[in-house]
């Protein structure tokens, strides 16, 4: 649940609440909107925290270093001990296109992510990583990959109301075939790896783990809502783990 300090409202962190995708996750309940929640559902997803309120005195979770990694940290020291959510686990394939792209989710007795991306870009190209999730692999592997787009797009984003405090200290800025950030990459697939950190996110919006096999190719936030809901609009697809 995330609650903003500054209205009093409160949105549920669920898939039916989703109002928008084209830059970042947005989720709305009522007149309560909350915009760039997958970093940090991402991190909760992986420490497998489901029961929390999110107190927030604005309209977008700070976008820190545009990755997921200072959620890890203060995560990390402020878990308390609770019994495991009962997972969703996936019963037969369930798979959304458009574009050129997909993205499914298969039965498999684990929690595997496999993404891969096309982008023109020389610098990013085409790249694929297979992550099986549990917490720390998240926190070494995962969760320090940030955010990435053209160097033009930062102040498109900030025209836009997201991603306020976008700058070369808070995402990867691609200009032509070099990185614009004078640091260069945390990871040679960094950006594969920001994708995958994004659908953990996106899918932790399920309310419960899913266990299953999520595979996609040139995904995104969109495909990943769309994901959920046809996941979910058959009885069928999916089981509660007792």
């Amino acid at each position: 649940m995330f609650r903003r300090a500054d209205t009093g409202g409160t949105v549920r962190a669920s898939y039916e609440n989703v109002a928008a995708t084209r830059l970042a996750t947005v989720i709305e309940e009522g007149e309560t909107r909350v915009q760039t929640v997958e970093h940090l559902m991402s991190a909760l997803a992986a420490f497998g925290v489901a029961d929390a309120v999110i107190t927030i005195d604005g309209p977008e979770v700070p976008i820190m270093d545009g990755s997921a990694l200072p959620f890890v940290e203060a995560i990390r020291d402020a878990l308390e001990p609770a019994p495991p959510v009962p997972p969703v686990r996936v019963l037969r394939p369930v798979v959304v296109e458009g574009g050129g792209a997909f993205a499914s989710l298969l039965p498999y007795e684990g929690h595997r992510f496999d993404v891969g991306i096309d982008f023109k870009a020389p610098v990013i190209g085409r790249q694929r990583v297979v992550f099986d999730l549990t917490a720390e692999g998240f926190a070494a592997e995962i969760a320090p990959a940030r955010t990435f787009g053209p160097l033009k797009d930062v102040k498109r984003m900030r025209a836009k109301g997201y991603a306020k405090g976008a700058s070369l200290d808070n995402a990867i800025a691609v200009d032509g075939e070099r990185v614009a950030n004078a640091e260069g990459l945390r990871f040679p697939d960094e950006f594969a790896r920001h994708k995958l950190l994004d659908a953990i996110g996106d899918l932790a919006l399920a309310g419960r783990p899913i266990l299953g096999l999520y595979r996609a190719h040139k995904g995104g936030h969109r495909l990943n809502y769309e994901l959920l809901r046809a996941l979910f609009a058959v009885n069928e697809n999916f089981a509660i783990v007792a």
